[in-house]
């Protein structure tokens, strides 16, 4: 079955930085767009950032556009999420998700957490 595990998250002081990775099983994951969702106490289900199944186009949200990136390894079958310049609005919890649609991978559309398939989640914590 379809398993994303996410990894790499924890406690960074503001201007920090972490990189998230998710590890991809049960699916043919170079035929598959893939996202980054958070959710935090103000904002709910936030898209990040969205990534084609070649990795040659990116999307990404206005409040991390210059600061994350992310990034592909079809042949580990992985995805990732460089974070960089961290500040405690980004505190939250960190989905890998494989969407439903294009258009959710790209932000066009909403998250919903009863489409697609989501990891477990990664806490991160940005505090000085």
């Amino acid at each position: 079955q379809v398993q994303l595990v996410e990894s790499g998250g924890g406690s960074v002081q503001p201007g920090g930085s972490l990189r998230l990775s998710c590890a991809a099983s049960g699916f043919p994951f170079n035929k598959y767009w893939m996202t980054w969702i958070r959710q935090t106490p103000g904002k709910g289900l936030e898209w990040l950032a969205g990534i084609s199944m070649k990795g040659d186009k990116t999307f990404y949200a206005e409040s991390v556009k210059g600061r994350f990136a992310i990034s592909r390894d079809n042949d580990k079958e992985m995805v990732f999420l460089e974070m960089n310049n961290l500040q405690s609005e980004d505190t939250g919890r960190y989905y890998c998700l494989r969407p439903s649609t294009v258009s959710q991978a790209m932000g066009t559309t909403p998250p919903r957490q009863d489409e697609g398939y989501w990891g477990q989640g990664a806490q991160v914590t940005v505090a000085s």
